[in-house]
């Protein structure tokens, strides 16, 4: 006899399909349902992919290079965006800049002259010094925007010696932001096996670690910060200093994380499928890979997104009492080593923008860190 086939309907509600979703759902699903709900959490995310995006392709999206300069155009405010000359729309364009004496002040000062119009163009190539290489192999002269030849775009000004800030700005936040990410990543391996050591074998090896941690956060920080930094050679190449610079603040930052690691090792350990993964033979090395980390990997990673803000505060205070990086080096606190003075302040304040990019990158990093701590928390 043929088999008869019959369509079976699925009658259940959109709720129940709904909460079957819910409940099958994987731990990083519902971890990921949670932070999408958290609004300035994900505005947070944007701001830093942003960030990061425009950081990766900066050498297109900077008008200037890393060692132009012109030696005019020096403590230049910065310069005005036009659409219309004269009730007439031309698009976007600068006028061209004259030098003038403050009548207040007297000092000298840039002033627009609205006889000369220079247009800004896009996907345009750079003047003579903004060439760069894409991938480190290709060279490339193209940027996102240029005005014509013979006109000056200077978005946040010039600093003391005619650099354009707004080209620093982006060029030093590839240092400003990926030291926290490389210092962040050293930070959790050391974090993590002295951690994972202290919790999983207990005894002489935990009193031995715990007896460091304590004498390493004994130390205040920005003076043991200052001590390590001015161990540092001055002769060393940046590349040399940027390596430096972060292994000690992740030699810094690891007693933290570890603490933390022990006492989740210590409650985990006697756990069930720990002790029955011990009984089947699996290694040391397993138990604590395999079953004991990832047990609690969703805190791990919000413990180290909230640690990336005091990283990248680590970096702009060295750099910016002139302990960490320094110039020819460009980063955000090498930026604001110059407005240390008052006279800076008063009269050049467009110099303080950089303190602007510090503050907003060090504040999404920890509105993201909060939604990413509510969203693994399980009783929330």
């Amino acid at each position: 006899m043929e088999k008869v086939r019959t369509n079976k309907k699925d009658t259940r509600t959109k709720q129940e399909k709904k909460n079957d979703k819910y409940y099958y759902a994987s731990q990083w699903s519902l971890i990921g349902r949670k932070f999408k709900k958290h609004k300035l959490a994900m505005v947070s995310t944007y701001i830093l992919l942003f960030f990061y995006i425009v950081t990766i392709f900066g050498n297109f999206v900077a008008p200037q290079g890393t060692e132009q300069y012109d030696g005019r155009y020096v403590n230049c405010a910065p310069t005005k965006v036009h659409m219309f000359h004269e009730g007439k729309f031309v698009g976007p364009f600068v006028y061209g800049l004259k030098m003038e004496r403050n009548p207040e002040t007297y000092m000298l000062m840039f002033a627009e002259n609205e006889e000369e119009i220079y247009r800004i163009r896009f996907f345009a190539q750079g003047e003579e010094g903004s060439e760069y290489k894409i991938l480190g192999l290709i060279p490339c002269n193209l940027h996102l925007f240029v005005p014509e030849e013979g006109g000056k775009l200077f978005l946040f000004g010039t600093d003391n010696m005619g650099r354009d800030l707004f080209s620093r700005v982006i060029h030093g936040a590839k240092i400003s932001l990926f030291i926290p990410i490389v210092g962040m990543l050293l930070t959790l391996i050391l974090g993590l096996f002295m951690g994972s050591l202290a919790g999983y074998f207990g005894g002489w090896i935990d009193t031995v670690i715990q007896r460091l941690v304590e004498v390493v956060r004994s130390f205040p920080q920005v003076p043991l910060w200052m001590a390590l930094s001015a161990a540092i050679p001055k002769t060393l190449k940046p590349a040399q200093v940027f390596m430096l610079m972060t292994l000690i603040l992740s030699l810094i930052s690891w007693p933290d994380l570890s603490r933390v690691v022990r006492s989740k090792f210590i409650s985990v350990k006697k756990e069930d499928y720990i002790m029955a993964a011990q009984i089947s033979g699996a290694s040391v090395a397993s138990v604590i890979i395999r079953h004991m980390i990832p047990s609690f990997i969703s805190y791990i990673i919000v413990n180290m997104t909230m640690a990336i803000p005091n990283l990248i505060i680590g970096e702009t205070t060295l750099s910016f009492l002139g302990l960490g990086l320094r110039s020819p080096a460009t980063s955000w606190g090498v930026l604001l080593q110059e407005t240390n003075k008052l006279e800076t302040i008063m009269f050049y304040g467009w110099k303080l923008i950089p303190m602007l990019f510090v503050f907003l990158t060090v504040l999404a990093f920890n509105f993201m860190g909060d939604g990413l701590r509510d969203a693994a928390d399980p009783y929330k």
